[in-house]
């Protein structure tokens, strides 16, 4: 039976409320739309600590499951690490990412195993069973991540576990952000237990030292800090003594290695401060947090430039990210509607510079409302109809997460 339009009834889910581009942001349509809040479907329903996965409802929070596992002397932790309060649906919907990256990779089908997913019709499915691998059709748990919402609402997920190991914290200091791009790459090269490479150019230091809450004052220097990973302690100190040498090489000074647990916490709270640190440095401001990825050997080139188109905009703002997979951040803070403009015209700058680079416009944001225009340019007008073609069959009727995602016209957007 067909349904006619005036019918319908388009559905938003909401659950962590984290996503940076609108992914939940309630969308102007001529019948209305309703919220679905997920965030109190929030349960862990089973834990296989023997296969080393976990079944939870969508609306679950990485960290507190992360918690819970800690809590019942499980040796497992889920290393997808985006927002502290994003939730497992969400993750998913947006194809996630987060510090560990460069260790464990981005949300894909290695880490959610299946979901259970209600589809616009109606009709429940469940994309696959919990074995690790599978060769029964193509991998339709695929088809939901990075999807946002517009193809089904999750329902239930199981996540891929991964054991604790032993970990430490070292931050080096470079007389140029470039230098320290160059430091990452042949640090990653040397194949030592690296889970993490994070970037503060010189105005997050400086911010983070007036903000005063991670404690020290650093250096206002571009900084890298590190975070290692191995079985025992005479591998972390092994993995830093091969990436101190190779810093060094680039120009890096100050190398500190955390003498204890404490003092690597401490230091990985440096960063962890940085998008804080940067909205009590201008009050009354709000951010514009972006990002952008490319190929590991072209970030020294994108990172320098993007440098420069920051300094000369007149705005207050930084740069840093996981550049160990050549993924970075910039925050960009706004207090007037002139701001807002350069702001504009900073981020497409960047967005078209990346993807000359080979590279995407958004690292792990996800797509949404905010960079839907510039999918054409970067995946070209077939694999973007292809898309469509997907959505369209369905969710004929554009019932889930309308506005999101697939651009409005198949025209890449014009280039500043």
């Amino acid at each position: 039976m067909k349904i006619s339009k005036k019918y319908r009834m388009p559905c938003v889910v909401y659950s962590g409320a984290t996503s940076l581009e609108g992914q939940f942001s309630g969308v102007r349509v001529d019948s209305g739309s309703i919220c679905l809040d997920m965030s109190r479907m929030n349960q862990i329903l089973e834990i296989h600590e023997a296969d080393s996965d976990l079944v939870c409802q969508p609306g679950a929070c990485w960290t507190d499951i992360n918690d819970t596992l800690s809590d019942k002397g499980i040796p497992l932790f889920f290393p997808l690490d985006p927002a502290p309060t994003a939730t497992i649906g969400g993750m998913l919907s947006t194809g996630c990412s987060g510090t560990n990256a460069v260790r464990y990779g981005t949300g894909k089908a290695e880490w959610f195993l299946n979901a259970t997913v209600v589809l616009p019709s109606g009709e429940v499915i469940k994309t696959r069973r919990r074995a690790r691998k599978s060769s029964a059709g193509f991998d339709t748990t695929k088809l939901f991540i990075g999807a946002e919402g517009t193809l089904g609402i999750v329902t239930e997920v199981t996540i891929r576990l991964t054991p604790v190991l032993p970990t430490t914290v070292a931050m080096v200091h470079f007389p140029d952000v470039g230098k320290a791009a160059e430091a990452v790459r042949e640090a990653l090269l040397a194949g030592v237990g690296i889970q993490c490479a994070e970037l503060m150019d010189d105005i997050a230091m400086a911010t983070i030292n007036k903000y005063g809450q991670a404690g020290g004052d650093w250096p206002e220097k571009d900084t890298l800090i590190f975070k290692f990973q191995g079985p025992n302690n005479e591998s972390l100190q092994e993995s830093g003594r091969i990436v101190k040498k190779i810093v060094t090489k680039h120009g890096g000074f100050g190398f500190k290695f955390a003498k204890d647990d404490k003092e690597a916490e401490d230091l990985w709270d440096t960063r962890k401060n940085a998008l804080y640190a940067g909205l009590a440095s201008v009050p009354g401001s709000r951010s514009w947090s972006t990002d952008v990825c490319v190929p590991v050997s072209k970030l020294p080139e994108l990172v320098y430039e993007t440098k420069k188109d920051l300094q000369s905009s007149g705005l207050k703002g930084f740069i840093g990210g996981h550049v160990g997979d050549g993924n970075f951040h910039s925050l960009l803070l706004i207090k007037t509607e002139e701001d807002l403009e350069i702001a504009k015209k900073l981020v497409a700058k960047m967005v078209h510079k990346a993807i000359a680079l080979d590279g995407t416009y958004t690292g792990e944001h996800g797509v949404g409302i905010g960079k839907k225009e510039y999918l054409v340019e970067e995946l070209g007008e077939g694999t973007v109809e292809l898309m469509k073609t997907v959505k369209k069959a369905i969710d004929p009727l554009g019932l889930l997460n309308p506005g999101k995602l697939y651009p409005d016209e198949v025209v890449a957007k014009t280039k500043d």
